[in-house]
């Protein structure tokens, strides 16, 4: 029992990191998986969790025993100064556009929860929690916004898992759809949003300095691993709620986003209830990933340029409101940046498999990890991860391109 309360004690990183893939995008693919395709898809969720806990905790192990971020790593990494200059400016410029990109999304979506309720247009609402985020950024306390994405994720967890229940599955077809793969006719892209949307490139940066605001060192290793498992399979079982809850309630129905789900669960909840349980829910969801986002970017290039003192650090600030700036000026005129979204996405295809192969290949190095190196084990099953995370970033960066093209 103390052992549990230690570790529900330890949760802050990973939780920052889950709130993080829970973001508008990720609700909306769940739904539309799950009103397209039922549980069938519910593997390529399963996959996705299991990957980014392996990566995740290659990060943490990076982290406590160097003292030092993913960024840091990579940097010191090359002799060669081409092949330094270009894998440092090419992964910053390719976080920073993406969370850039995906900035006002996620202010957008954020409102449409409470935009839904009190009927008011999100591009007036998206501004007013952009600078709602900003201020608490700018405070430099890991202490409260750790307070408040555990807050959010509360909120989320009861909001779809409790609706998850309401709507009573089919159990045997929901784990069949778990442990027995299968890619119904049609459903490839949707496969690789459900992962791309949850293996994201700069959680990668943002976990390194998150750990070292909440662990001491390398004697809290144990806690921190069990943040991220903890935190992360959290995450997977929302997520998992809502794509089952979707597939149950909406299958085969065309569907925009998660707040069509209001409609089937009328005779369950009310014509009052409905509508708030779900809209809190996509609004906590939002919340978490536009507060998240940021930090993300800040981290991915103070780690590169290796400032020091983390979200204190006035420059880390200053990154931090650009990309809130970004969002809330986008969001306010109603911008839908499609073509940057999609440059976003070629940049994130390209990145992708590159950081996560570097991960690997730093994770290996003897003389920086000494014995908490990969062991055999860990090395087949992230070697899988690589190479299944950088076909699927390969991919979507040719479908960006050719979108783009097109």
């Amino acid at each position: 029992m103390n052992r549990i309360l230690e570790v529900i004690k330890a949760l802050g990183p990973g939780m920052i990191i889950t709130a993080s893939f829970i973001g508008p995008g990720t609700v909306t693919a769940m739904t539309r998986a799950g009103a397209g395709f039922g549980y069938s898809l519910l593997w390529a969720l399963l996959f996705s969790i299991i990957a980014t806990i392996v990566l995740q905790e290659m990060i943490i192990r990076l982290a406590l025993v160097t003292r030092r971020g993913l960024g840091e790593a990579i940097y010191d990494l090359f002799d060669n100064r081409i092949g330094r200059f270009l894998t440092v400016w090419i992964s910053m410029i390719a976080v920073a556009v993406g969370c850039a990109a995906y900035m006002s999304g996620d202010l957008l979506g954020t409102s449409l929860g409470l935009g839904h309720l009190l009927n008011i247009p999100t591009n007036i609402l998206a501004p007013i929690v952009g600078i709602i985020i900003f201020f608490i950024g700018i405070q430099g306390s890991y202490k409260l916004i750790e307070k408040i994405i555990i807050g959010l994720m509360v909120v989320m967890g009861l909001t779809f898992i409790t609706t998850m229940f309401m709507v009573q599955p089919d159990w045997g077809e929901v784990f069949s759809g778990m442990f027995m793969p299968s890619i119904p006719t049609g459903s490839i892209i949707m496969v690789i949003a459900l992962i791309g949307t949850t293996v994201v490139p700069y959680n990668f940066f943002l976990h390194a300095t998150t750990v070292h605001e909440r662990f001491n060192g390398l004697e809290d290793l144990k806690l921190a691993r069990w943040d991220t498992i903890v935190s992360i399979t959290i995450g997977g079982i929302i997520s998992a709620a809502i794509l089952i809850s979707a597939g149950t309630l909406m299958l085969g129905q065309d569907i925009n986003n998660v707040i069509d789900l209001a409609g089937p669960l009328v005779p369950i909840l009310g014509e009052t209830w409905a509508p708030i349980f779900i809209s809190v829910g996509l609004f906590a969801a939002g919340f978490s990933s536009a507060l998240a986002s940021p930090m993300g970017a800040a981290a991915t290039v103070s780690s590169f340029f290796k400032w020091e003192g983390g979200i204190k650090n006035t420059k880390f600030k200053v990154i931090f409101g650009i990309v809130i700036l970004i969002g809330v000026v986008t969001s306010a005129i109603g911008f839908e940046p499609l073509e940057v979204i999609l440059i976003a996405q070629a940049l994130n295809g390209i990145i992708l498999p590159i950081i996560a192969i570097l991960i690997f290949v730093i994770i290996n190095k003897k003389g920086l990890l000494g014995k908490h190196k990969n062991g055999p084990l860990m090395n087949v099953i992230g070697f899988l991860v690589v190479a299944v995370v950088s076909f699927l970033g390969i991919y979507s960066m040719i479908d960006a391109v050719s979108s783009f093209m097109g």
